[in-house]
């Protein structure tokens, strides 16, 4: 029998598909950041046979520059931009088969991708159970806030190795937070995080935490040691991680290894990446030294924090197509809203307090969300790449953040009207900036949602599915919004 929790999560992996699908079939080839080199990493492996190696002359910023100005045009060639060569195999060589039997076509690798977002969602959901299992509210909540954010969906129907980076970076999530975390097994995955992208390396100190973790306690039960006396030091704790982490740094090379030794071998021992490689092959991508030199600290902070913001939510092609302003301001709230709900969930002392397992599990999704915000910055440091997406590996950790921000809302009436008006004012920005003559219609909808709400109020048992609910319709209409008035016009090619 379906239970109405299974229903709700079939619904939201749904939506997601069809919006993939959506984004996956209209968008214009190519017009997804760094798309071609992606695609091109794949044409080599299925055609050339080989793993490709990046070398001068596959990054050309003048020519990469004519092909976004024309939109890339059917006559221009993408051959030329080969600049994703140094990256991890893995991604390309699933891909390989799709390219094979589709000959070529681009639209089966961009559904590829689509279908392993839908596995990440599906992993979210089942980590989030796991850490709250008397909270079904937390999961769905994870699951739309990841599933319906525009920029995430364009990214995940796109060609290029986000969305399995994310999937694998999520399994070692899940099997680190869980009470007996298998040193193999997490050691495979984490394997397979370096053979998929180095944003999904954070699963190594994760994994190395994970286990150490366990080793702590482990050692106190085994021994009949207080958690005093483990804490303040003895001889079986380094001996005991050993003997964990060991299998797990094992199982990792073992899978990893001979990419890196080729590696080596390619681009010498001081480069086992290729980073160094890419980093001066990619002439005449903007500095983060030379705009600090423009515009001052202050001017780059703010531009810095202003489009990373933006393209978090959706600044959709080559980060040249932006949402209107409105719907910014509108998002900027909602963004508001789930930051101090949180917040307020942390402070709340009358909240239940967190079992041994729900507080490892935040240790760790906190230690990951850290070191993928690290990561971005240490970026930017030297490139400018204010792309919010580069955050997308701590989505899921994001995400159950505003998953509790919101069940905290949930549980006062005047949180559900504030949600609500938030979620208002994304029509109410559509409309304004699209077709001003619609405020009304979109104006009387909103006041229809807010009597929901009001009513929400007397019957709190609705409270909680009428904010799934209204985020989940406005989000959908946010991402056909999205494609439909902002990536396919602004985007499409002219006519030859």
């Amino acid at each position: 029998m379906i239970t109405g929790y299974r229903l709700s999560l079939a619904l939201i992996l749904f939506l997601y598909v069809l919006t993939g699908v959506l984004y996956a079939v209209y968008t214009p080839p190519w017009q997804a950041p760094d798309e071609p080199a992606h695609y091109n990493y794949i044409r080599a492996l299925a055609e050339e046979r080989t793993l490709p190696v990046i070398e001068k002359g596959d990054y050309d910023q003048a020519y990469l520059n004519g092909l976004t100005a024309e939109k890339f045009p059917p006559g221009r060639s993408i051959a030329p931009l080969r600049y994703e060569d140094h990256q991890p195999p893995l991604y390309y060589l699933l891909a390989v088969p799709i390219y094979l039997l589709s000959g070529g076509a681009l639209i089966p690798l961009r559904l590829f991708s689509v279908a392993l977002g839908l596995l990440l969602l599906m992993v979210a959901d089942r980590l989030v159970r796991d850490l709250f299992p008397d909270r079904p509210f937390l999961a769905l909540a994870t699951v739309i806030l990841m599933a319906l954010c525009p920029q995430h969906v364009a990214m995940t129907a796109a060609v290029n190795n986000d969305p399995l980076a994310e999937l694998v970076l999520g399994l070692a999530l899940w099997l680190a937070i869980r009470p007996h975390p298998r040193p193999w097994t997490l050691g495979a995955v984490v394997g397979l995080a370096l053979l998929t992208k180095t944003t999904a390396y954070v699963a190594l100190p994760v994994a190395l935490v994970a286990l150490g973790w366990r080793g702590t306690r482990q050692s106190a039960e085994e021994r009949g040691c207080s958690t005093k006396a483990v804490k303040s030091g003895g001889s079986s704790l380094p001996a005991s991680y050993v003997v964990r982490a060991g299998p797990m740094l094992l199982a990792a090379l073992l899978l990893a290894g001979p990419w890196l030794i080729r590696n080596i071998t390619v681009y010498g021992w001081t480069d086992p990446l290729g980073l160094a490689r890419h980093n001066a092959i990619v002439q005449g991508q903007p500095r983060t030294a030379e705009w600090l030199a423009q515009y001052g600290f202050s001017g780059l902070a703010a531009r810095f924090l202003r489009t990373t913001f933006q393209s978090f939510w959706g600044q959709f092609g080559w980060m040249g197509v932006p949402m209107h302003p409105p719907v910014y301001l509108a998002l900027a709230f909602l963004s508001l809203l789930l930051g101090m709900g949180f917040l307020a969930w942390v402070l709340d002392h009358r909240r239940p307090r967190l079992t041994v397992l729900q507080r490892r599990g935040a240790v760790l999704l906190l230690l990951s969300a850290t070191l993928t915000g690290l990561s971005y910055l240490w970026y930017n440091l030297t490139f400018v790449q204010h792309q919010g997406r580069y955050l997308f590996p701590a989505l899921i950790p994001l995400a159950l953040a505003g998953a509790l921000a919101l069940e905290w809302w949930a549980e006062r009436s005047a949180g559900v009207l504030l949600v609500g008006l938030g979620l208002v004012g994304i029509p109410l920005a559509i409309a304004w900036t699209l077709r001003r003559s619609a405020l009304l219609l979109w104006g009387a909808m909103g006041m229809v949602l807010l009597a929901l709400w009001a009513l929400a109020g007397f019957r709190p048992r609705l409270r909680r599915a009428l904010v799934l609910a209204a985020w989940t319709v406005g989000m959908v209409g946010l991402n056909l919004y999205a494609l439909f008035w902002a990536i396919v016009p602004t985007l499409r090619p002219p006519a030859p």
